[in-house]
């Protein structure tokens, strides 16, 4: 026998849980959850079932009731107040109460005597005062006395017909035997910027307006404005340290690198410092700092790579060789991706006997770096290093810098970016650089928004990297480039692109691989940052969009709607009374049109009644009143509508 030996209620099948409370859902302050669950018992009798919740810096539990939603299915919601973590769980107990109260009401209905059945009441009743206020208890007194006395049945029975005594058994429910669901489950709450960005990417070294100079902080200062005016609000750059000398990399991945040759910044460390120090030809440290607040007074933050990876020339190789896996012949072993191999990185090895200080250091390259002012870190390639270190350095580094965010460049196997995830990074790099059909486009959209992957995948969309030079881009047609950004944008709250190769439609590949062609990883490349182009402008239009409209600020709001053209994509999405249709054209060379079921119910609308389609990329009108629409998009005039419904 045990505890649970009066235990009749039944709590299962809670949701969200990820993996049986063993990770955290995600969400953002001023968002809500909603809790789901599996309640029953044996037997008629009734149940009664509340939501738990409090914030980690609350010592008392809030709860809200939960109702059945059918089948033995219960729900109930809790808004998310500020940022931390809550904790949530599921108590369900045998309702003796609201049996009893429920039960004599159909006696009553039957004309039966109901005298035992007042003093069971007055029984019930009584087990409530120690719960009740003094006010309640007072009134409780009252009706109790009142039951117990034959001489006021009438009344007695008039009472217990009455409204008030339901406040009584819904507010003070004898709860000594309930039912708790272990264990208690925790969401994150973190800051807005957590679920709603746009990223932009450049090579700081790359950013000189002068042809054959090496770009610096101060030259990146100069093209705030333009990343600002675009729209983006997150400015992330490729590691800014140290490169190293020996092996280094030319030109289009060469071996053998060429005097002046520049080499890469992925390959960390140098005589000149490693992952705390900042390359002198960028600047100095102040300099860097002084980005960083000029940035923000364009409402602009600065997103760091972080990159674990040293050069062979990285101080801690001589300092740290335990950290680095040797050979038998005594040298180092580098990197590789067969065929790739890079020669100029140093994989850190992460079983090695002296991790514990491993571990310290890495992390303690994240606190200096948030000590500069940084709270946003891209990290390259986490899925080739220890998942239990990410687990434990991200809690470590946003409990003492609470709102650091982290973003996974995991493109890799989906157990494993699922895994990244659940450990504790706030968004993640995605396969829709690879998603290209409608049937593509929509099965994935609905595995990030449909599934358990909703409650701890964020996903950032980014249409190029500075790795990936996508096939369907490598053609260069403006239509092509203004799709992918447009769904990019507008799919996934979170995007970004690597720039300026992106909006100037820079798109020469390496024969025969998904890469770019004199690729800035290997060397400084000169950009005219003046031009502008109708990409740059569908850009700005959109960015502009994103941020009025509370619809374009979600992921997981995506509705798809129906069209009967392969080649037309149609999806609408809402948040309150904000309501956004989009419709994508596939097809980059050629018009397309069809009908588009407009979702008027979620609307609240009935066919017949009048509403407007404003798109906001052409400022063009349209006036519908039924369930199915005509479009139709010519991609040499706008490729995408970016519709407002407009409700008369």
């Amino acid at each position: 026998m045990t505890e649970q030996g009066l235990q009749r209620v039944i709590v299962e099948h809670v949701t969200p849980e990820i993996d049986a409370g063993r990770f955290y859902i995600k969400k953002v302050a001023g968002e809500s959850i909603e809790v789901e669950a599996d309640i029953f018992t044996d037997g008629h009798d009734h149940i009664g079932a509340r939501l738990l919740y409090r914030h980690e810096n609350d010592k008392t539990w809030l709860y809200v009731p939960m109702h059945m939603v059918n089948n033995d299915r219960w729900r109930a919601s809790f808004d998310l107040e500020k940022a931390g973590f809550y904790y949530y769980t599921v108590t369900g107990w045998v309702d003796h109460a609201d049996t009893w109260h429920h039960g004599f009401l159909k006696k009553y209905e039957d004309a039966q005597h109901l005298n035992v059945e007042l003093l069971i009441g007055a029984e019930l009743l009584e087990a409530m005062l120690p719960a009740a206020t003094k006010a309640d208890q007072k009134r409780i007194g009252k009706l109790i006395t009142l039951m117990r006395d034959e001489k006021n049945y009438e009344q007695a029975v008039a009472e217990v017909l009455g409204k008030e005594i339901h406040h009584y058994i819904s507010t003070y429910p004898n709860l000594d035997n309930a039912t708790i669901y272990t264990p208690h489950l925790k969401v994150l709450v973190e800051r807005d910027k957590a679920l709603f960005s746009s990223w932009y990417c450049f090579f700081p070294r790359s950013a000189s307006r002068i042809e054959g100079k090496h770009g610096t902080f101060k030259d990146c200062e100069a093209l705030l404005p333009r990343v600002a005016e675009m729209g983006f609000d997150v400015l992330y750059f490729p590691p800014i340290h140290p490169i190293g000398h020996n092996f280094r990399k030319g030109k289009n991945n060469a071996v053998n690198a060429m005097p002046g040759d520049d080499g890469v910044p992925y390959a960390i460390g140098s005589t000149e410092g490693g992952h705390k120090d900042v390359l002198k030809d960028l600047g100095t440290l102040q300099d860097f700092k002084h980005l960083i607040k000029e940035a923000a007074s364009h409402g602009l933050e600065i997103a760091m790579d972080f990159a674990i990876q040293c050069s062979p020339d990285h101080p801690y190789v001589k300092k740290h060789p335990k950290w680095f896996k040797w050979r038998p012949d005594g040298t180092v072993q580098y990197a590789e991706n067969p065929p790739k191999k890079y020669q100029d990185i140093l994989p850190i090895n992460f079983e090695n006997d002296d991790w514990q200080n491993l571990w310290t250091e890495l992390k303690s390259i994240l606190d200096y770096w948030c000590e500069q002012g940084i709270r946003i870190f891209r990290v390259d390639n986490p899925h080739t290093k220890s998942f239990h270190f990410w687990e434990w350095c991200i809690a470590e580094v946003q409990k003492k810098y609470p709102g650091t965010l982290f973003l996974s460049e995991a493109f890799t196997k989906p157990k494993v970016m699922k895994q990244l995830a659940k450990l504790g990074y706030t968004q993640s790099y995605t396969y829709y650089v690879w998603r290209n059909t409608k049937h593509e486009l929509i099965e994935y959209m609905n595995e990030l928004t449909q599934t358990e992957m909703k409650d701890y995948f964020r996903p950032n969309f980014w249409p190029n990297t500075h790795d990936i030079n996508p096939y369907s881009l490598q053609n260069g047609n403006e239509p092509g480039f203004i799709t992918r950004f447009f769904m990019a944008a507008t799919l996934s709250s979170n995007y970004g692109i690597f720039g300026p190769v992106y909006e100037l439609m820079y798109h020469a590949p390496y024969p025969g691989k998904e890469e770019y062609l004199n690729s800035e990883k290997y060397e400084v490349r000169y950009w005219d940052w003046e031009k502008r182009n109708k990409l740059i402008d569908v850009i700005t239009r959109v960015n502009a969009a994103r941020k009025v409209n509370p619809a374009l600020q979600h992921t997981n709001n995506i509705t798809f709607c129906e069209i009967h053209n392969d080649q037309l994509l149609a999806y609408y999405k809402k948040s309150g009374d904000n309501h956004i249709l989009c419709v994508v054209n596939l097809d980059p060379n050629n018009r397309q049109w069809g009908l588009v079921q407009t979702p008027l119910h979620a609307l609240g609308l009935y066919p017949g009644q009048d509403f407007i389609a404003f798109d906001i990329l052409t400022g063009r009108s349209y006036n519908w009143n039924q369930e199915w629409n005509y479009v139709e998009l010519d991609p040499h005039d706008m490729p995408v509508h970016l519709f407002k419904i407009e409700l008369l």
